[in-house]
């Protein structure tokens, strides 16, 4: 095999991936992906050593140990386009050979968790209520820019999706992927809310937020608010999970995404006091992680 181009594998001087700024050696298998920088320091708190800090633009890194467990917490920013950026590049620090440019022979699997707060589309989803994603559905099209020979999107689910909202043809067919079983079954809790959680390119007018410029569909709420497939309906909006789910799948890793509702997007209630409630979920993910290690 070719070494990946150096316009391609882009390195700083230091050796470190481009855009994170972090070694192959930075990073433990479990990631914890927090879309706040601020929120980083709150999960690595709980840590008992932390042995890596590092941060650029709004990369922020900490890899230390919890209760014996090496994990890193590791903030994307808002938005798919930012989750492409982190998945591909802590990929990359863990099945590519940096120095030679090629992939490593034996493939090493991360487990990435992201930690979130969403919008509820039903009524009887409380502010304040934990909501896993079986499965992530994208408007944002990030999933077909890649080659995917074994086709992770829910195909059925996508097309019953574009009939039942009329989607428009000029925006970009909605994709939906599952959720990694094994992530899901660690991680899940009887009160959590379980199903389908959109991600949107915007956050405004593609959740259908008005200010001075309205949206394409002013009814897509309700239109989303009785669909439903296999038993499944849909959640919650949030920014960054179809891009998670995908590359995840693409890359053979796994993901999981657990969001605090702190805000019902029906009932227009808002959970002013959200951080205490988000600070609760993690204590819930560690203890988790900490119990399966």
């Amino acid at each position: 095999m070719q070494p990946i181009s150096h316009t391609d594998l882009i390195l700083n001087p230091d050796g470190s991936i481009y855009h994170l700024h972090l070694l192959p050696e930075d990073i433990a298998d479990t990631v914890i992906l927090v879309g706040d920088p601020g929120r980083v320091s709150r999960v690595s708190s709980h840590f008992d050593r932390v042995e890596v800090v590092k941060e650029n633009r709004e990369f922020v890194t900490h890899t230390g140990t919890c209760d014996g467990k090496r994990i890193t917490v590791l903030s994307t920013g808002i938005g798919t386009d930012n989750i492409d950026i982190v998945l591909n590049e802590l990929d990359a620090l863990a099945n590519i050979d940096l120095e030679s440019r090629k992939p490593h022979r034996e493939h090493k699997t991360l487990n990435f968790i992201r930690i979130g707060t969403s919008g509820a589309l039903h009524a009887d989803i409380s502010p304040g209520a934990r909501i896993i994603a079986e499965v992530a559905g994208g408007f944002d099209g990030l999933y077909h820019f890649y080659e995917d020979p074994d086709s992770y999107n829910l195909r059925a689910l996508s097309e019953a999706f574009i009939a039942h909202t009329a989607w428009p043809k000029r925006l970009a067919d909605p994709y939906f992927i599952r959720s990694s079983d094994k992530l899901k079954a660690l991680l899940s809790d009887p009160g959590m809310q379980s199903g389908i959680t959109l991600s949107t390119p915007g956050f405004y007018a593609p959740q259908v937020r008005t200010l001075r410029l309205p949206p394409v569909d002013p009814q897509l709420i309700g239109k989303i608010g009785t669909f439903r497939f296999e038993n499944m309906r849909i959640n919650n909006f949030e920014m960054e999970s179809s891009a998670l789910y995908a590359l995840a799948a693409m890359l053979n890793h796994h993901a999981i995404t657990i969001c605090v509702a702190i805000a019902n997007r029906i009932s227009l209630k808002f959970l002013e006091d959200y951080q205490i409630a988000v600070d609760a979920l993690i204590e819930t993910v560690l203890n988790k992680l900490i119990r399966n290690d």
